[in-house]
């Protein structure tokens, strides 16, 4: 009954609606829109050096500023997406822009030209996960749904690299690409299956005009959102700066084969998908503020206990801490974030932003640990003083006021 209940609120359907329908069409919908990005990242630096011959320079430039077209695409569509109150046609849009992405990269006679259509049409693709989420939040889903619509997403990420790097390597780039036109086109037929859903159990009226991106800023505490930003933002940079070094601190630091480093991830990224389904469960039953408590008390100690590892099977056993501590960061994030931002698409735009963010700042931590003697540890090292420090801040933050703090208030729900 709660699955039923949870996919006729995802297609804001009523009584009557074409419930089983909406219960595939959502799944299949975040499947496909996660699997793109997670099959177009791990191959775009090929593509840019085997299709158009750049040098080591010009795919570091044409990467950021694909990433920075990419940052700017998951702020302003979500805002007109809020403002419209509308987030399914902004997402057959987005995979329209998917399609059209595709087709100019095979027919791109340079890499500056490959590069404009990554910077104009490969920041929107990049949109359409934020997107459904905004909707499952507009149209009422039960927080539960959202974090198991999250574990579909970690899936495709498990599965996408591997599917991405054996169609290249099997055939080629171009194949690659042919792939990603797939991916594009099954995008954009399910959202206007998703439309045509609404459309059948809906009012026909159109909705009234939402509230934009900056007014609904101005609605939130501005003490309360930053607090929270901050939070996620070092909680994403412990995290990728971990993952970035994983390879040299199994090699280097452990002074095991590399291989080691390919395992610990797989099993992470693997575990990590019953960890959410897990969090999905006691989303609804736990505080907020005991489920990001948990957390980062994981993370901790795992950071804290891999920092001095004294072998590769120490490492891997540690794995699970890690999939606990990052399940509640994407699965317990986003409706946090949800609950403390009102418009639904700027919310879900600003936690996609908070990994966009960290991963920056994760290479400051990579750099600061670097002047340690034994760098790799080090870095595990910073990222477990990071994460406590989250923890302990929210503690003092919420004993120094005499009241719950942003994370505990978003317990609570909007006001």
């Amino acid at each position: 009954m709660e699955e039923a209940a949870d996919a006729g609120a995802a297609g804001g359907v009523g009584p009557g609606a074409p419930v089983r329908r909406d219960a595939i069409l959502w799944p299949v919908s975040a499947w496909f829109w996660a699997l793109q990005f997670a099959v177009l990242n791990p191959i775009l630096a090929v593509l840019l050096v085997t299709l158009y011959g750049a040098s080591d320079a010009e795919t570091g430039l044409a990467l950021a500023a694909y990433n920075v077209g990419g940052f700017v695409a998951s702020l302003l569509i979500p805002g007109a997406a809020d403002r419209r109150r509308d987030y399914l046609r902004p997402l057959v849009l987005c995979g329209a822009s998917g399609v059209a992405l595709v087709a100019a990269l095979v027919l791109a006679p340079t890499l500056p030209l490959a590069v404009v259509a990554l910077v104009l049409l490969g920041g929107p693709p990049g949109v359409g996960s934020t997107l459904l989420f905004a909707q499952l939040r507009h149209s009422g889903a039960a927080r539960a749904r959202v974090v198991r619509t999250r574990a579909i997403v970690s899936f495709a990420w498990v599965i996408g690299p591997l599917l991405a790097t054996a169609v290249a390597g099997a055939g080629s780039p171009r194949a690659a690409l042919a792939l990603l036109a797939a991916i594009a086109v099954v995008n954009v037929v399910t959202g206007l299956l998703l439309i045509r859903s609404r459309r059948r159990a809906s009012d026909p009226q159109p909705a009234a005009p939402g509230t934009s991106g900056l007014a609904a800023l101005r609605q939130v505490r501005l003490g309360r959102a930053l607090v929270v930003l901050a939070a996620f933002v070092a909680l994403q940079a412990t995290n990728i700066a971990t993952v970035t070094i994983t390879g040299l601190y199994v090699s280097r630091s452990l002074h095991a084969p590399i291989l080691w480093a390919g395992i610990a991830l797989g099993l992470a990224a693997l575990l990590e998908i019953p960890a959410l389904l897990l969090v999905g469960r006691l989303v609804g039953r736990w505080p907020t503020r005991a489920l990001v408590t948990a957390g980062c008390a994981a993370g901790a100690v795992y950071y804290g206990l891999a920092a001095v590892a004294p072998g590769p099977v120490v490492f891997l056993a540690l794995q699970p801490l890690n999939a606990v501590f990052f399940a509640v960061v994407a699965g317990v994030g986003l409706p946090l974030f949800q609950d403390v931002f009102p418009a639904p698409g700027l919310a879900s735009g600003l936690f996609t932003n908070t990994r966009r963010i960290g991963a920056v700042l994760s290479g400051a931590l990579i750099t600061a640990a670097a002047l340690a003697p034994d760098a790799y540890r080090s870095v595990y090292a910073a990222a477990g003083a990071a994460t406590l420090l989250v923890l302990v801040g929210a503690a003092v933050r919420r004993s120094g006021t005499g009241r719950a703090g942003p994370l505990q208030e978003a317990a609570r729900g909007p006001r």
